[in-house]
């Protein structure tokens, strides 16, 4: 992404996931950013401000910021713009944050964002509000329009909805493509080598994940294109203290050193619930059944 030499159009949300919703967004401002001579400008936040606020109750990521960037890049987005969700943020008056952020740090001449979006004091910043200052600061200010599929508003929290009941054609639906969790390939304590399963550790960077259970996945990265294989995406009951989400990868037929490459996991279809065992046998039983299970599934589903 470049940054900005001139005048830019500007949206600004969360874009977890990137979807179908998302996209239309954003091929709207590409069009009119094209129209006026503009480059395009995305503004996001780290955290998200339901994490900051809420952590507890902030729902999962359907991404990380670094899936976010890819995918915002690959729309040929020229500009993304992250600031630090903060106490300095959150109290900032509404006025200031247009000023600071979308006339003097961007230079904005086109701004879109839907009428749901807040920001500021109390949350007080709004499109009317932005509105009501574009004479005083010389940009054009449109709501963005939602994006309907089967009926229904696409939505992260719709996406969040369907990946719970492992429904992922509706989800791929939604999306716009597959859904996949992706991340750097870790040692960990090979504990599944000891017991006959070894595993790529996948470091999701994210306390709460969209999934729980085991699936039969399809991999990407390290030279492999969709290499088929079993994966448990949860707190690992029965060994770890399950506090953070954890993506473990068994590939089938596989023995190369692949520690530190990156990782593509696509979910096919769910094969159980996460459970806690009784003891290391009855989890070496268990994972053998899944992984006679995801062969049993890929092999009557091939890609």
């Amino acid at each position: 992404m470049s940054l900005d030499t001139g005048g830019s159009a500007v949206t600004i949300g969360a874009f977890d996931g990137v979807h179908r919703g998302h996209q239309e967004v954003l091929g709207h401002l590409k069009r009119e950013a094209e129209a006026r001579g503009l480059s395009t400008t995305v503004i996001t936040f780290e955290p998200l401000p339901g994490e900051f606020l809420f952590p507890e109750k902030a729902p999962p990521r359907l991404m990380t910021f670094r899936e976010k960037f890819c995918a915002l890049e690959a729309l040929g987005i020229n500009h993304l713009l992250c600031l630090r969700f903060n106490d300095d943020l959150r109290t900032m008056s509404p006025r200031a944050f247009v000023e600071r952020i979308f006339v003097d740090g961007l230079n904005a001449r086109y701004i879109a964002f839907g009428d749901d979006f807040r920001f500021g004091k109390e949350r007080a910043g709004d499109l009317a509000f932005t509105e009501s200052l574009a004479s005083d600061f010389g940009y054009e200010v449109v709501p963005t329009s939602t994006y309907d599929v089967a009926g229904e508003r696409v939505s992260s929290t719709r996406i969040r909805s369907v990946l719970l009941e492992a429904d992922f054609d509706a989800a791929a639906d939604l999306l716009g493509r597959p859904f996949q969790l992706s991340g750097k390939v870790l040692k960990g304590k090979q504990l599944g080598r000891q017991i006959g399963s070894p595993t790529a550790n996948i470091a999701l960077k994210r306390v709460k994940s969209p999934l729980h259970g085991v699936y039969a996945v399809r991999v990407k990265g390290a030279g492999m294109m969709d290499a088929l294989g079993v994966a448990n995406v949860g707190v690992r009951p029965t060994v770890n203290d399950g506090t953070l989400a954890n993506l473990e990868v068994h590939l089938f037929d596989f023995t190369r050193d692949i520690y530190g490459e990156r990782l593509e996991v696509e979910f096919m279809t769910k094969l159980r619930d996460e459970k806690k065992f009784d003891s290391l046998d009855s989890l070496k039983a268990a994972i053998a059944r899944d992984q006679a299970s995801a062969r049993e599934w890929h092999a009557a589903n091939p890609a």
